[in-house]
């Protein structure tokens, strides 16, 4: 290794770099490098090899097409099928990656493919490329365009808060052959208020409500929608204003009214409507309840939220896990963590599986404390009850323990992560990377890390590569700096050889500085 090479020829180092570490931290491989002669490998070892060299030319001035042919034997519409799911964060590759599968000889994409690239590309924005692929769908019957299509591009405009190409997308579906429905209606209206463009929702359906046949269902999205923004006026006007169209109202109608007046702090009035539903014979539902146990955890009033979760176990009902993780997070909040692992219990012991949040807000209140033990504890109870870490949990526990020094534990709990079937992404690399280089005599161990990023293709923040460039400077250590270099320039990832430049001393534009989670992450 670079480090190793170096070490033995420069033998005037500082101190703290001379006893070289013996143990080098596992390396995850994630992903095979690509071969020009592929033998047969399984269908798991090409969807990691295709998933990195999508992830490798990023750039549309990269030659991915080149670097795909080699595959062009291997190539089934399940193959495919995995890739797109992979990388699904890669719109414009995977865009590239489809148009080449489909001019291979003889081969034809699954319906699926065709879906899931429109969800790629919406989730991407890449919304030019995603009307040009319909339109050409359409006109080369290549894929039967159905509503489900469009939901999805309901969805992505909503999500990238452009609620105007949301209902645009809504008008342009008899262009494509589909009559809109009430269905289709309330997906639209649904993926609005989801995104809290509650008032756009409102106004469109106000524009073409007299063309659907409305139930219940509908007026409910746009009460639930009202209730998310704290506007439970509007919500109660909705609710008296579907009353007035002698529309049918279910407990779905009455739960998202009580949520809506529940979230706009008028709990009272809720409670008023809760017990006016019983005297006309509406059973409440579990999630009826819980609309007020979240209510009260949120205003921390948590007397009157055990309250009702022992009604609710007088009458038999079960609490979601998102209900129960509401009540274990305040608990938490309130130092109380020895009730918060009573209600852990009693989840598991009433057939309410816990999830990665039910443990992690008891997980979070241990690392904020330093109880080193606890965590560690809490960590293996997780996998004993069948419920994996995730990279919030790994990376809360490897935190604590570089920031109180337990270095032995912190390279233990590293190795053993792929036991769980978790392999770190540059989120878990840079919380290891900013805490060595932050502790004395450990910066040669951070370099190692960062190698390791490298060597795997995940590309590192750019707050990570100057940190260590930095430490390195203040050391005087330019021969690592230029090992680092050497080492991102032949990678097969672009976008870490276009990083080679920060850690030479090219600074990014703030703007540009990359914080995100990488968009390949290991299964």
């Amino acid at each position: 290794m670079g480090f190793r090479a170096l070490s033995s020829k420069y033998k005037l180092l500082p101190s703290f770099f001379r006893p070289l570490i013996d143990h080098k931290p596992r390396c995850y491989h994630a992903h095979a490098s690509p071969t020009t002669q592929v033998s047969g490998p399984l269908l798991p070892d090409l969807v990691n090899e295709i998933s990195r060299v999508l992830s490798d030319h990023r750039d549309p001035r990269h030659d991915l097409e080149m670097s795909l042919n080699p595959y062009s034997a291997q190539i089934s519409t399940d193959l495919v099928d995995q890739v797109l799911k992979r990388c699904k964060n890669l719109g414009f590759p995977c865009h590239r990656f489809f148009l080449w599968a489909k001019s291979i000889p003889c081969f034809q994409h699954s319906v699926e493919s065709f879906h899931i690239l429109v969800d790629i590309l919406g989730s991407c924005k890449q919304f030019a490329i995603l009307w040009d692929f319909l339109i050409e769908m359409r006109e080369n019957s290549l894929c039967e365009i159905r509503s489900e299509m469009f939901w999805l591009i309901f969805r992505a405009y909503s999500q990238a808060n452009l609620p105007d190409g949301a209902i645009r997308s809504f008008m342009r579906m008899d262009e494509f052959g589909i009559k809109p429905t009430i269905h289709d209606f309330d997906k639209l209206l649904y993926f609005l208020c989801k995104r809290k463009h509650v008032r756009q929702a409102q106004n469109f359906f106000d524009q073409v409500k007299n063309g659907f046949v409305l139930t219940a269902k509908t007026y409910s999205i746009l009460i639930s929608g009202w209730g998310e923004i704290g506007d439970s006026g509007k919500a109660r006007a909705l609710f008296d204003a579907m009353l007035e169209q002698g529309c049918p109202v279910d407990l779905l109608a009455y739960n998202n009214l009580l949520d809506a007046l529940c979230k706009g702090g008028n709990v009272n009035e809720a409670s008023d409507i809760f017990h006016d539903i019983m005297s006309k014979g509406v059973v409440p539902d579990a999630f009826t309840y819980s609309i007020f146990i979240r209510s009260y955890c949120n205003a921390n009033d948590m007397y009157s939220a055990f309250r009702v979760l022992d009604r609710m176990r007088r009458y038999d009902l079960l609490p979601n896990v998102f209900t129960y993780n509401c009540v274990i997070k305040q608990l938490c909040k309130n130092e109380k963590v020895q009730e918060a692992y009573q209600l852990l219990d009693e989840m598991i012991s009433r057939g309410v599986k816990p999830d990665t949040w039910s443990y992690n807000a008891i997980l979070a209140y241990h690392c904020d404390h330093c109880e080193v033990n606890r965590a560690l504890k809490l960590t293996s109870r997780m996998v004993n009850d069948n419920c994996l870490p995730d990279r919030h949990t790994y990376n809360m526990v490897l935190k604590l323990l570089i920031r109180i020094g337990r270095f032995d534990k912190a390279t233990e709990v590293w190795e053993n992560m792929g036991d769980n079937k978790f392999y770190p992404s540059v989120s878990t690399y840079s919380v290891m990377i900013h805490g060595l280089c932050k502790k004395k005599g450990k910066l040669e161990e951070a370099c190692k890390y960062f190698e390791m990023m490298i060597d795997e293709g995940i590309p590192p923040y750019d707050t990570t590569i100057e940190l260590l460039r930095n430490r390195l400077l203040g050391l005087g250590l330019l021969d690592y700096i230029e090992i680092l270099i050497g080492k991102m320039r032949q990678s097969t990832s672009c976008s870490i050889q276009e990083s080679a430049k920060i850690m030479n001393g090219d600074r990014a534009f703030p703007n540009n500085l990359r914080h995100d989670e990488t968009d390949i992450e290991s299964d």
